[in-house]
């Protein structure tokens, strides 16, 4: 596919003064604990029912929001303790406006609320709702769909529908929206798992703007996370299959591809941590791949990080520097399922009726997975 560059940017020289220099210094220590390994600090449980996919973390106001089943749930950045529900809101997970302490969860409907009280506003409609992401210079929800519309922007200060973007697609083709990220400075960038692209999208006039061909380095991008400073993107793709876990480092500004490097897993998750200067990738085979920015130019990677099984998606805690992973399990304190009792034949079953495409419960919200009593596991992970 053809690469289509945006519009060329001013790089600004950033002189230090002999003041930083000095707090430079005297923050050095601090690479020594950067060097230790990540690990599973602590795993918050609670039961659970129902399907998961996406976890968000609100680092201002400290909470972070799982959507499980029909419950969102919330809970503490500090104590990592369950901090309050919002029952009746189904969706993959919660897209949070910080300033305005509201939130939307991607389902059909989305479920328009206040972040403070756990009200809901308002019920706005959402056909084939999956992914999502907020972007704060517009103060707009953007839910994420795998058909069109496949992007349905509503005003996180009122829940307003504020438009659509149809066809995100090169030539209109269907297109798998997955990940989205945002620069803070007008584009949005959309990864379309079905197809080897980034797609770029102007956060004002809601026009695509370009296309990033990662070519067959690229098969199935699904995770998408963003280095704001240096306008670098990581796009952490599937592999398809067969093929091989890659992550694809590429210019946000051209497209240009940096550098390609192997992921431990099957990506359904990414995130950037722009103060320890590393991208995260989360993969359903319990892993965790940390690849580290060492210049604009030059990318590593890092360590790979054990979680659990299941854990597809993550996101960053900014003020303690932790990732925070999703899982459901068996919970091994519920009484065991009775034996399966011998049945009658059964009666000629009606024709199935197919599922529409993004409808809830599918294996996009881990609609597989442990049957019974089941357990949520928030996973905080750090240095």
């Amino acid at each position: 596919m053809k690469k289509t560059p945006l519009s060329p940017r001013l790089l600004i020289p950033t002189v230090l003064s002999l003041t930083a220099l000095l707090s430079l210094a005297s923050i050095a220590p601090a690479a020594d604990s950067a060097a230790k390994p990540y690990k599973i600090l602590t795993t918050t449980q609670i039961p659970a029912a129902g399907g998961i996919d996406y976890v968000t973390a609100d680092s201002v106001n400290r909470r972070v929001w799982v959507a499980c089943g029909n419950v969102v749930s919330a809970f503490d950045l500090d104590t990592y303790k369950l901090a309050g529900s919002l029952p009746n809101a189904s969706g993959h997970g919660v897209a949070i406006d910080p300033e305005n302490h509201t939130g939307l969860v991607s389902g059909n409907p989305a479920t328009f609320f206040n972040t403070k009280t756990l009200e809901v506003i308002k019920t706005v409609p959402a056909p084939g709702a999956d992914g999502y992401i907020f972007d704060a210079p517009t103060h707009h929800f953007f839910i994420l769909s795998h058909r069109a519309p496949n992007l349905l922007v509503v005003d996180s200060k009122d829940g307003s529908i504020v438009g659509t973007v149809d066809a995100i697609a090169p030539n209109g083709e269907n297109a798998a929206v997955e990940q989205g990220a945002s620069d803070g400075e007008g584009h949005l960038y959309f990864d379309v798992a079905n197809m080897h692209h980034i797609a770029v999208v102007d956060a004002k006039t809601l026009k695509v703007t370009g296309h990033f061909d990662l070519g067959e380095k690229g098969n199935g991008p699904a995770g998408l996370a963003i280095d704001v400073k240096n306008h670098i993107l990581f796009a952490m793709c599937r592999g398809g299959t067969g093929g091989t876990p890659t992550c694809v480092v590429l210019s946000a500004i051209d497209g240009k591809i940096l550098a390609t490097l192997p992921l431990a897993g099957s990506s359904d998750g990414a995130t950037f941590n722009p103060r320890t200067m590393e991208a995260f990738s989360s993969h359903g085979n319990g892993t965790l791949s940390v690849i580290k920015e060492v210049s604009p130019t030059e990318f590593v990677l890092e360590e790979t990080v054990q979680t659990k099984a299941g854990g597809k998606t993550c996101t960053l805690d900014a003020k303690n520097d932790h990732v925070i992973v999703i899982t459901r399990e068996a919970d091994p304190a519920a009484p065991p399922m009775p034996a399966p009792q011998a049945a009658a034949a059964p009666a000629p079953a009606a024709p199935a009726t197919p599922a529409a495409p993004g409808a809830q419960g599918g294996a996009g919200r881990a609609g597989k997975g442990p049957t019974g009593p089941q357990l949520l596991d928030v996973m905080f992970i750090g240095r």
